[in-house]
């Protein structure tokens, strides 16, 4: 069975932007999708957060697809880091790998991003990267999505117009995503 873990960012919960709508229509081809529930902002560092998902980890396995929003992006590539399997895919959606200039993200995301990264494991425990992001995200600068794109050697999908993917930018459904996707099944 395919198992599709739908990561959410900071100031995030699992019942936000298209979410919801990714699990039913993921779900409606027989796919098992885990939202975890993570401390934001509150509480939230790196090291709380992998306290939550060590009870998930048993279940990451060859059929395995990593999806994350905005500062999920940086800590899958943490757990990619430690696991020993090889994953399907994994789509990063407005992610960014380094502190972006403002305080109040800056502040909690820190250990997220404040680290080097083990590329050669990354890319050795996912057989895909996708990365999308927008020309307008207000948060997370395109040039963050170039820097991942290069460190994964891929080229990002660029949206126009789609600000943060999140219920502000109008994005409660993600068609492109849930296409893509739907190629790894």
């Amino acid at each position: 069975m395919i198992k599709i873990f739908l990561i959410h960012g900071a100031f995030g919960n699992p019942e936000e932007n298209w979410f919801p709508w990714l699990k039913q229509r993921l779900e409606e081809l027989n796919c098992k999708v885990i939202i975890p529930t993570f401390p934001t902002p509150e509480n939230q560092s790196l090291e709380n957060w992998n306290k939550i998902f060590a009870e998930y980890e048993n279940q990451i396995d060859e059929n395995t697809i990593f999806v994350g929003h905005s500062l999920a992006s940086a800590f899958l590539l943490s757990v990619l880091e430690r696991i020993d399997v090889v994953i399907k895919g994994s789509f990063f959606i407005s992610g960014f790998l380094k502190l972006l200039g403002n305080e109040t993200f800056d502040s909690i995301n820190k250990t997220f991003v404040d680290k080097i990264f083990d590329w050669q494991k990354i890319k050795q425990n996912c057989k895909q990267f996708f990365i999308y992001h927008s020309n307008n995200d207000p948060y997370v600068p395109i040039g963050c999505a170039n820097e991942l794109a290069n460190k994964l050697n891929i080229k990002p999908k660029i949206i126009k117009n789609a600000g943060h993917f999140n219920e502000k930018a109008g994005y409660l459904e993600f068609e492109e995503l849930f296409n893509d996707i739907k190629l790894l099944l």
